[in-house]
């Protein structure tokens, strides 16, 4: 790079900044907007290097808006980079320098392309080996329930929490022994509670 140039003196902190910040996965060129030629360049992702030409004419009338993008570009080994650019302006509004910053994707991709496998559809749950943990059982049947309402358990109303207590006993979860404590410790409610709405879900039941 050329710091006898005084738009390199002038803006080469903040590209050193946005290189350190980025580093080793974002370039930072500093353009000429007269030449179109490169004036600096921080971590190179290519051979080009100072006095290379630019070719901004991909970023159209540099007489109009400020800052570019983000805009997709592919370099020759297939990477994907996000770029952004920004034109610098002299004293008197022309455009002195063209900031580009490259981010390059490939990291970015790979990790959401992770993250996606995590997120893949589950498929259809295994029954016999949950049949015999009731307290799975439990949890299963007031997250579906919460997930379904979409508000935790904590905001359910008064027919909501019959309307899940009267799954669970569906389920024969009360039949066995210490369900009440268990249920009331997922609901956060109290085990009178519990005890009430059940008596009044069986109670419901008995005389329809």
């Amino acid at each position: 790079m050329s710091k006898e140039d005084p738009r390199v003196r002038t803006w080469s902190p903040v590209c050193e900044a946005v290189a350190a910040l980025l580093g080793p996965y974002a370039e930072v060129v500093l353009h000429d907007a007269v030449t179109d030629r490169v004036l600096a360049i921080w971590n190179p992702m290519t051979q080009r290097g100072p006095g290379d030409e630019s070719l901004l004419g991909e970023l159209g009338d540099l007489a109009g808006r400020d800052v570019h993008g983000p805009y997709e570009k592919l370099l020759a080994d297939g990477r994907r980079l996000s770029s952004v650019s920004a034109v610098l302006r002299d004293a008197d509004g022309d455009a002195a320098a063209v900031l580009c910053v490259n981010l390059d994707r490939s990291t970015l991709d790979q990790a959401a392309a992770l993250l996606s496998r995590f997120g893949a559809p589950a498929t259809e749950r295994p029954e016999p080996l949950f049949e015999q943990d009731w307290t799975e059982r439990v949890h299963h049947v007031v997250g579906t329930f919460v997930r379904t309402r979409g508000r935790p358990v904590e905001r359910l109303g008064r027919e909501d929490r019959l309307a899940v207590l009267a799954e669970l006993d569906e389920a024969g979860v009360f039949s066995m022994r210490r369900a009440v404590p268990v249920v009331a410790d997922v609901l956060k409610v109290s085990r009178s509670t519990v005890y009430a709405l059940l008596a009044e879900i069986r109670t419901s039941r008995s005389d329809s």
